[in-house]
C-alpha cells in the first residue's frame, strides 16, 4: 500500500464479502494518497467492481475496514460515502432517463448542500428523520436568502461540469438523458459524480462500450482530471487508459491482490498474464498496453 492511513484518501484493510459459497473479495488491503491515480484490473469475475461496491456502500462486507482521511466509514451506507467525500460511477451508466441533463448533475450536488438541508443530521436518526424531510420541504416552499444564494452557487458548478464535456453536454443541458447517446450518458455520469469535487473519484469502467475515438477522448479528460489533482480509484479492462493514466495499478484474481505496482512493471507480470491469459498460453506474453 502508498501512504499512511493518516495522510491517505482512503484506507482499506481486509476487505472479504462472499456470495453463497464464492468468495468474491478475499483480504484486499489499498491505500491511495492525494492526488493519486490508481487503477484496478483483473479478469472478469476477479471481485473488481464488488470491491468499488464495498467501497462505496452499496454492499456490506463481511469483513474489513474503510477509512476515508482516516475516519471509519460505517459500512453498507452508500450515503455515508457520498457525505465523507467519495462519488461514484457503475458498471452498466446509471442516468435519470426522465429528468434533463443538468438535472441529473444537480443529483450529485445534493452532499454538499448546507442552506437547503437545514436539519440534514437527523436524516440518520430514523424517530427523526421525518423532523430533517420536513425541513427540506419547507425551504423549498419558502426559500430564505441562504437557500437562493447555494442555487446560485450550484446552478454555477453544474455549468461548469458540463462546460468540461464541451459540445457532448452543454447544447444539451436541457435535453432528458434518455435521449442522450449511449457515451453521452457516461459522461453525463461522470459529470455528476464530479459535481461534489469529491475527495476521491470511484470509476467503474467509465470507457465500456465506447469506440476507439471516444475511448480516446474519456482518456484526455481523465488525464486533466489527473492535473488538477483529482484523487481516482479506475476499474477498467480498456488497457490504453491504464497505462496512460495509472500511477499504480493493482490486480486481483479470484478475490485477491496477487500484484501492484507501476504499470510496466504489473503488466509484464507472469502472475498478471497467466490470469488473464491461463498458464497454457502466458508463456513470454505481455499484456498489451
Amino acid at each position: 500500500m502508498s501512504g499512511s492511513t493518516r495522510d491517505a484518501v482512503l484506507t482499506v484493510s481486509g476487505l472479504r464479502r462472499s456470495f453463497g459459497g464464492v468468495r468474491a473479495v478475499d483480504g484486499v488491503d489499498l491505500s491511495i494518497a492525494p492526488g493519486e491515480f490508481v487503477s484496478i484490473i483483473g479478469p472478469n469475475g476477479s471481485g473488481k467492481s464488488t470491491t468499488v461496491n464495498l467501497i462505496s456502500g452499496v454492499l456490506k462486507p463481511d469483513a474489513g475496514e474503510i477509512l476515508v482521511r482516516g475516519k471509519r466509514l460505517r459500512p453498507g451506507r452508500p450515503e455515508a460515502a457520498a457525505a465523507a467525500g467519495l462519488a461514484r460511477t457503475f458498471q452498466n451508466g446509471r442516468v435519470f432517463g426522465g429528468m434533463t441533463v443538468r438535472e441529473n448533475v444537480d443529483v450529485g450536488l445534493q452532499t454538499t448542500l448546507h442552506a437547503a438541508r437545514p436539519l440534514r443530521g437527523l436524516a440518520d436518526i430514523p424517530v427523526l428523520r421525518w423532523v430533517s424531510l420536513l425541513a427540506e420541504v419547507a425551504v423549498a416552499l419558502a426559500p430564505t436568502p441562504g437557500v437562493r444564494a447555494e442555487r446560485r452557487a450550484a446552478a454555477a458548478r453544474i455549468d461548469a461540469q458540463l462546460a468540461r464535456f464541451e459540445e457532448r453536454l452543454t447544447p444539451r443541458a436541457d435535453q432528458s438523458a434518455y435521449t442522450l447517446s449511449y457515451a453521452n450518458r457516461r459522461r453525463t455520469e461522470i459529470a455528476r459524480a464530479l459535481a461534489s469535487e469529491p475527495q476521491l473519484l470511484l470509476l467503474d469502467e467509465p470507457a465500456a462500450g465506447m469506440n476507439q475515438a471516444e475511448t480516446a477522448e474519456i482518456g484526455r479528460q481523465l488525464a486533466d482530471l489527473k492535473a488538477q489533482g483529482q484523487t481516482i480509484l479506475l476499474v477498467e479492462h480498456k488497457m490504453e487508459l491504464i497505462h496512460q493514466l495509472s500511477d499504480r495499478v493493482l490486480v486481483l484474481d479470484e478475490g485477491r491482490v496477487i500484484a501492484e505496482g507501476a504499470p510496466d512493471a504489473v503488466l509484464a507480470d507472469p502472475r498478471v498474464i497467466e490470469a488473464y491469459l491461463g498458464r497454457s498460453r502466458a508463456g513470454k506474453a505481455v499484456i498489451d498496453a
